[in-house]
């Protein structure tokens, strides 16, 4: 695939149904999510039917700044929706994608971000087989937002629901918690904490699959994105009228970013993860499955992090470091807008 760098800037007219932009698709988008069906240059893609049910999910992407350490926006929008539909248990197949462009963005920025969703879509094994591309006035779309759809396949007989968990269940957590949302921060912000901070994003499918000969005794799945793991224990805890004990000391937390919590006055329970799940399991496998999820490199960090218990009052609690106990509440506000 040619990657030789495209110059000038977004124009009106890139968006405009004519020939400038029947070249920024033949020459960028083409070249870069090439495959059958997006070759056959339709307002929509064929796609055989697969056996199984279909699992479908959507995301819009809008963080600022574009390009981040770990990552950049275009990466970012196949990870998120890949993730969104593994999650369930399914196989990712394929994605559409809608851009919204900026009058004035650089042309070799785009390419770049295209180039990057390329790239995320290849290591995820999905193909983007359909899109969509839209031109704002200058001002008026922060350089570019991205719109993602997913369709995968359930193909083992799966219904994993947060409505399913019951007292005992343990909690698993694989990986650190924290990285995007303070990689992103001290980025906008200016910060520099003298620290290797990157972005965790990353596509999840693989490492999913991976775990099917359990999928029968995990109960349910879920990315902690916006919010944390303290939005997702809290919803999963009405779900499932029951509550959760997490222990401190056993969450996987860089130090890197405790430090640069502690600095900010943030609580990295509540900060946004994308390559990360919380998964709710069966105790009796609950070690067989923190093993096979350590042997994967998406989950070298992975820990036992706590477990569901009987509480009608449907609290979240953490047992500290400092062998006290707090309440464990949803994010009050926004921490940090435009994370995603």
């Amino acid at each position: 695939m040619s990657r030789k760098p495209l110059q000038g800037r977004i124009e009106m007219s890139h968006g405009g149904g004519g020939r400038a932009m029947a070249d920024l698709i033949d020459h960028l988008f083409l070249e870069a999510f090439d495959n059958p069906w997006l070759r056959q240059l339709n307002d929509q893609a064929s796609l055989d039917a697969p056996n199984g049910r279909i699992v479908m999910a959507t995301d819009a992407h809008v963080i600022s700044p574009l390009f981040f350490p770990g990552g950049d926006i275009g990466s970012l929008s196949v990870h998120g929706t890949v993730n969104d539909v593994a999650l369930s248990g399914a196989v990712p197949r394929y994605l559409s994608a809608s851009f919204i462009l900026e009058e004035g963005l650089s042309i070799a920025d785009l390419q770049r971000i295209v180039h990057s969703m390329a790239d995320a879509a290849r290591e995820a094994g999905v193909a983007i087989v359909t899109g969509d591309t839209k031109v704002v006035e200058r001002g008026k779309g922060d350089g570019v937002f991205i719109t993602t759809t997913g369709v995968g396949v359930l193909e083992a007989d799966t219904a994993w629901s947060p409505s399913a968990i019951r007292p005992g269940d343990k909690l698993i957590l694989t990986g650190t918690l924290g990285d995007h949302g303070i990689t992103i921060l001290s980025l906008r912000e200016g910060l520099n904490f003298d620290t290797d901070l990157t972005s965790d994003t990353q596509s999840l499918n693989h490492l999913i699959q991976s775990l099917s000969p359990w999928f029968g005794d995990i109960v349910t799945m879920r990315d902690p994105t916006r919010g944390g793991l303290s939005a997702v224990l809290n919803e999963w805890a009405r779900a499932a009228g029951c509550g959760f004990v997490i222990e401190e000391q056993a969450l996987p937390i860089r130090e890197s970013v405790r430090g640069a919590c502690d600095f900010l006055g943030l609580d990295p329970l509540h900060i946004a993860n994308e390559g990360k799940a919380v998964i709710a399991c069966r105790p009796e496998v609950a070690e067989a499955l923190l093993a096979a999820i350590k042997a994967r490199p998406e989950g070298r960090d992975a820990a036992i992090i706590g477990e569901a218990v009987a509480d009608e009052r449907q609290f979240v609690r953490m047992h500290t470091a400092f062998g006290g106990e707090r309440m464990v509440d949803w994010l009050s506000g926004e921490q940090l807008p435009r994370i995603c």
